[in-house]
């Protein structure tokens, strides 16, 4: 059912066509499984805290410096 080269779609055929190819694109992807969700949302948590936690500290020691100078 393709388009011969050149050849143009009215608006609703390439609709259809783009549907058609979002379908396919869907149906090629692989879906995480409920555990592999799970741990790679506490992978993201995990990572979240431990930036967060390097950020204060690199703060905080930046404010005791400024403080030392001041």
């Amino acid at each position: 059912m393709g388009v011969a080269k050149g050849e143009k779609l009215g608006f609703l055929g390439g609709l259809k066509r783009w549907f058609r190819l979002v379908i396919g694109e869907l149906k090629k992807v692989h879906w995480p499984t409920k555990k592999e969700i799970s741990t790679y949302t506490l992978v993201v948590l995990v990572a979240v805290i431990l930036v967060g936690v390097a950020i204060w500290i690199i703060d905080s020691g930046i404010s005791y410096l400024i403080q030392l100078i001041l």
